[in-house]
């Protein structure tokens, strides 16, 4: 990413990339090597403070580049440890990110776009509309803030930040050639060196992106599943009427056996009040994935306004997970987190400048059921 000034933002630069950098600027290779120490172990953002690199090419990098993450617009810490950070992007639309602290565990929740395409029903982010794909630098640059803001510099001395999961703002693999990049610099040494056990990108099924990706990395792979027949999961997930389930499924099974080292398929299924969550849907899942080598993790919906969907009980949702596990599988239940700063999943907003004009027509929508409803006589209301 360059700027007005025709300087590159070193953030976003993977190590090949930021080797060729040098290199351009007739410098050594290995230069690059003490450079992303500064930036991804440190947090360094000025280059007079990278004390083992010489005035001269200080000099040159300050002519010919620029660290800079996007700019944090707030951070919201909720009752249970969860923070959430909004962030400003080139755009001008903003995005969120959101850290989930659980025993040793730190997972940080990162968006690739503002906004998504997709339009998933029962997801805030899709009632948005699309704005624009984040550019690697702004992407890592939700790693290397909340990095930062927890002093956890150098990057693998008491390290908050364990996991990172591609599960905020967006479909990742509608934003191929950043996600990957900025996953990669997650993955390294030199940048933050989480294993690629503990990079999961979430995806609701783009399947030629799929296989893309078991091409270039190895990261863990999650599939937005939410329905276990094609005629629900198109209503809920319409990208299903282009990609359906069992042309999805071969696809994630392919990318799973590339990986080898016993690595399964994540399932999310988000759990919607007498649409999804009955008995009949739990043997569909039983037969939908005989053999498909995953974890289940059920999502109870986290309500937003006017969705139209609710939570199911607790006793549908131990039920549901109860048939799953009875079947052999291994079936966690997700914990509802940072609820009371909108931080839940399915909850992400931002402040998205909506060029598919979806989130007018939505609240126009909206609207227009309101004054239905408060057309209606009081009686028939009950």
């Amino acid at each position: 990413m360059t700027d007005t000034n025709g300087k590159i933002n070193l953030l976003g630069l993977t190590q090949p990339e930021m080797e060729q950098f040098f290199e351009s600027l007739g410098e050594k290779r290995f230069r690059a090597g003490q450079v992303m120490k500064w930036i991804h172990h440190f947090g360094v953002d000025d280059f007079a403070a990278m004390t083992n690199v010489g005035k001269a090419l200080r000099e040159k990098l300050e002519a010919a580049a620029y660290i800079r993450g996007p700019e944090v617009v707030s951070e919201d810490i909720s009752s249970d440890g969860t923070r959430k950070w909004v962030v400003r992007v080139a755009s001008g639309s903003c995005v969120e990110t959101v850290y989930i602290p659980q025993g040793g565990r730190g997972t940080l929740c990162v968006s690739s776009q503002a906004g998504c395409a997709l339009d998933c029903s029962f997801c805030s982010t899709g009632k948005q509309g699309f704005n624009s794909d984040l550019t690697s630098a702004e992407i890592i640059g939700q790693v290397w803030i909340a990095n930062k803001s927890f002093g956890s510099v150098p990057a693998k001395i008491d390290r908050a930040i364990t996991n990172v999961v591609m599960m905020g703002m967006g479909e990742p693999l509608l934003n191929f050639d950043n996600v990957v990049s900025a996953m990669k610099i997650m993955m390294d040494d030199l940048g933050y060196g989480i294993s690629k056990r503990k990079v999961t990108l979430s995806t609701s099924g783009v399947v030629p992106m799929i296989d893309k990706l078991a091409e270039v990395i190895d990261v863990s792979l999650a599939l937005s599943l939410h329905a276990p027949n094609d005629e629900l999961r198109s209503q809920l997930v319409p990208i299903n009427k282009k990609y359906p389930l069992d042309m999805l499924l071969a696809a994630c099974k392919r990318y799973i056996s590339r990986l080898g080292e016993k690595r399964v398929l994540t399932i999310e299924y988000t759990l919607l009040k007498d649409v999804n969550d009955k008995l009949e849907h739990a043997e569909q899942m039983v037969a939908l994935l005989a053999d498909v080598p995953c974890k289940i993790n059920l999502i109870p919906f986290n309500p937003f306004p006017h969705s139209g969907y609710e939570r199911p009980s607790n006793n549908a949702i131990r039920r549901f997970q109860e048939l799953l596990q009875k079947a052999g599988h291994n079936v966690t239940v997700r914990t509802t987190r940072g609820e009371d700063i909108d931080a839940a999943c399915g909850q992400l907003v931002g402040q998205v400048m909506d060029r598919t004009r979806r989130s007018e027509r939505y609240i126009a929508v909206r609207q227009l059921n309101a004054d239905a409803e408060a057309a209606r006589p009081i009686a028939s209301r009950n």
